[in-house]
């Protein structure tokens, strides 16, 4: 499985996004390309410290826990899969300037690949960071897909 945190696929995901212009097409889903870019900006601020997503309940973690491994196994992620309500985008978004945050975010997220650890994700519990690495970067793969890039 490809990593974010890997120099070649840090590389793609921006050329892909690159790619993206403000009317671009979704091929499946309800979010237009720019709600696309916020959404995306979200997973990404969790490890980066910028969002605190809040802990689900005892049960909730438990049926996550048989989940957990498909978000950064090499399965493609299938498409209409549920959104977690933190990182729900309905309102309108300006394209230019949620291309450039997710840029940056990505930037942000690709400077951690030397630290040794990150912090726990609230849902799954303690991830190496290959795992978040592959979590990222597959999350950013099936939205790019979305829109035909």
């Amino acid at each position: 499985m490809k990593s974010l945190f890997n120099t070649e696929a840090h590389t793609e995901i921006l050329s892909r996004i690159n790619k993206l212009s403000d009317s671009s097409e979704r091929q499946w889903g309800k979010m237009n390309v720019a709600q696309m870019l916020a959404h995306c900006c979200e997973p990404l601020k969790v490890p980066l410290g910028k969002l605190t997503l809040q802990k689900p309940n005892v049960l909730m973690r438990f049926l996550f826990s048989f989940f957990k491994e498909s978000l950064y196994n090499d399965k493609p992620w299938k498409q209409g899969l549920p959104t977690s309500k933190e990182y729900k985008v309905t309102n309108n978004r300006n394209f230019a300037a949620e291309k450039d945050n997710l840029k940056l975010l990505i930037d942000e997220f690709y400077a951690l690949r030397d630290e040794t650890e990150l912090p726990s994700h609230p849902f799954c519990g303690k991830l190496t960071s290959e795992q978040w690495g592959q979590m990222q970067y597959k999350h950013l793969d099936h939205h790019l897909r979305q829109f035909g890039v």
